[in-house]
C-alpha cells in the first residue's frame, strides 16, 4: 500500500502567505501588543526589539531543521528524527492540544470585532461558525487557500500601514524618548525587569514563522523554499508589528490615557483618526483573525494527517486522518475534524484555553533547539540545504531565553504555574500512551516519505 501523499502545488510565495496569515501581525498588534505595553509602558519598544532578536535565533533553528525535514508533521516529525521517537511523540501530544486550542482562542477574537455588525449574536457562536467555515474552505486546493489568505493578508497589512501613519505622521513625543526615557504604565521609569518580563509576551506576538514547515510536502523545492519562507516570514512580521507599536507609543496624544484605556488601539485610532476609522480598522482586524483561523486550520490538519500516516493511533483513526481528497489533494478528514473540534472548544472558558496553551510552545521550542544541536552532532541534519550561521549560538541563546520565560511563569500563580503544570501533564500522558500502547504494538512505525523527497529533488 502506497504512502498517502499531499499534492505539491505551492511555490515559496504561497507558503509564505499562509505562514504570515497564521502569524496574523494585525491580531498581534491589536490583541497582544497592549499586554506588552501594559507591562513595560513605552519600554515596550525595547521588548519588541529584544523579542525580534530571540526570533532570529529561533528562525535559524527552524530554517535548518525544516530544510532537513520538510515534513507535514512539523515539529514532532523533526524532533522524532533528531532526538528520538519518545521525545517526538511527547511533542506531538503537546502540538495536537496546542494547535486545536489555538484555533478556538483566536476564533473567539472574531466576535469582539464583529460585534458592530452582529450585535445580537454571542461571541462563541460567531467563533464556532468561523471555525466550521474555515474547515470547509481548507478542504479545497492548497493554491486556492494561498490566494484567499493572501488577499486577506493584504487587507491586514493595509490596516497596519494606516495605524503606523497615524502615529508616525502625528508624533506627540520624539522617538528619542522611547530610547532614553522609557516610562512605565504607572508614570514612573520603565525598569529593565519590567521590559524583560514583557519581552516574554512579545516573543509570542512574533510566533508562527516556523509554521511554514507544515507545508513542506506541498511546496516545490521545499528543502530550500521552506527555509526561505521561515526567514522572510520573521522579517516581515517584525516590521509589520514593531513599526505600528512604535507609532502608537510616539503618537498617542496622552500616554496616561493610553495606558488606562480598556482598548488601547481603539483609543489611539479614535483620538487621531476618529470613530469611523476605528470601526473600519476593527473590521479589518476581524478579517485578519478569520484569516488566521483558516491558516491555522490548514497547519493543524497537516499535523493530524501526518500523525495518522505515521500510525500514531488506532487503525480506523489512522486511515481517516491520512485520507487525501481525490480531487484537491488535501487532508480533508483531518481538516474537517480540526474545524469541528475547534468549534466545540469555542464554548469553553477562554481563560482555561489560555492556561492550557500558554507555555506548551516553550517546551516545543526547547526540543527544537536541542534537536538542532544533537542533529549536527549525529549528522541527522547533515543533508539540510540551509545551515544556520554562527552555530551553536542561536540554539544555545534561545534555550537561555526559554529558561528565563519558564522562570517568569513560575512567578505567576494565576496563569504561568497552572500552565506549566498542564504542559507537564500533557507530556507525561503522551509518554504513557507511547510506552503502554505504541511500544506494546512493536514501536512507533513512522511512514517512509523518502519517495516524496526524491520527487522534490527531481
Amino acid at each position: 500500500m502506497s504512502t498517502p501523499a499531499l499534492r505539491r502545488g505551492l511555490r515559496t510565495l504561497g507558503t509564505l502567505l499562509i505562514t504570515l496569515s497564521a502569524i496574523s501581525p494585525a491580531s498581534s498588534v491589536f490583541i497582544i501588543a497592549p499586554g506588552v505595553i501594559s507591562g513595560a509602558g513605552t519600554g515596550a519598544f525595547y521588548s519588541f526589539v529584544a523579542a525580534a532578536v530571540v526570533g532570529v535565533f529561533m528562525a535559524f533553528v527552524y530554517a535548518e531543521l525544516a530544510s532537513a525535514f520538510p515534513l507535514a508533521g512539523g515539529e514532532y516529525a523533526i524532533v522524532t528524527r533528531t532526538l528520538g521517537r519518545l521525545p517526538g511523540f511527547a511533542v506531538l501530544g503537546l502540538m495536537i492540544i496546542t494547535q486545536v486550542l489555538i484555533v478556538a482562542v483566536i476564533a473567539l477574537g472574531v466576535g469582539t470585532y464583529l460585534g458592530v455588525l452582529l450585535p445580537g449574536v454571542a461571541g462563541p457562536v460567531i467563533a464556532a461558525v468561523t471555525c466550521v467555515v474555515a474547515a470547509v474552505v481548507g478542504v479545497f486546493d492548497i493554491k486556492l487557500n494561498a490566494w484567499v489568505t493572501g488577499i486577506f493578508l493584504a487587507i491586514e497589512i493595509l490596516a497596519l500601514i494606516v495605524v503606523s501613519a497615524l502615529g508616525l505622521l502625528n508624533p506627540a513625543r520624539p522617538f528619542s524618548d522611547l530610547l532614553t526615557h522609557p516610562v512605565a504604565s504607572d508614570g514612573g521609569p520603565a525598569t529593565v525587569g519590567a521590559i524583560a518580563i514583557a519581552t516574554s509576551v512579545a516573543i509570542f506576538a512574533y510566533n508562527g514563522y516556523g509554521s511554514a514547515v507544515y507545508f513542506g510536502e506541498e511546496t516545490q523545492d521545499a528543502s530550500r523554499g521552506i527555509a526561505r519562507a521561515i526567514l522572510f516570514a520573521l522579517g516581515i512580521t517584525v516590521l509589520a508589528e514593531l513599526i505600528p507599536v512604535t507609532a502608537v507609543l510616539v503618537g498617542a496624544p496622552d500616554l496616561n490615557a493610553l495606558f488606562a484605556s480598556e482598548n488601547m488601539l481603539s483609543y489611539f485610532i479614535g483620538s487621531l483618526g476618529g470613530g469611523t476609522l476605528d470601526t473600519v480598522l476593527g473590521l479589518a482586524v476581524a478579517l485578519a483573525i478569520i484569516n488566521a483561523v483558516l491558516a491555522i486550520v490548514l497547519i493543524s490538519s497537516r499535523m493530524l494527517f501526518s500523525s495518522g500516516r505515521d500510525s500514531a493511533w488506532p487503525s480506523p483513526v489512522n486511515r481517516a486522518l491520512s485520507a487525501v481528497h481525490p480531487r484537491f489533494g488535501t487532508p480533508w478528514v483531518a481538516t474537517v475534524g480540526t474545524g469541528l473540534v475547534a468549534a466545540l472548544l469555542c464554548f469553553v472558558d477562554p481563560k482555561l484555553l489560555l492556561v492550557v496553551t500558554s507555555t506548551s510552545i516553550v517546551a516545543v521550542y526547547a526540543a527544537l533547539c536541542l534537536g538542532a544541536i544533537i542533529g549536527r552532532r549525529t549528522g541527522a541534519t547533515a543533508h539540510a540545504k540551509y545551515r544556520m550561521p554562527w552555530f551553536p549560538v542561536a540554539p544555545v541563546l534561545a534555550l537561555a531565553v526559554l529558561v528565563f520565560v519558564v522562570y517568569q511563569n513560575l512567578l505567576d500563580p494565576a496563569v504561568g504555574r497552572p500552565s506549566l503544570i498542564v504542559t507537564a501533564c500533557v507530556v507525561l500522558l503522551s509518554i504513557a500512551y507511547y510506552l503502554v500502547v505504541l511500544r506494546r504494538k512493536g514501536g512507533w512505525k513512522l511512514a517512509d516519505v523518502t519517495e516524496e523527497k526524491a520527487e522534490e529533488r527531481a
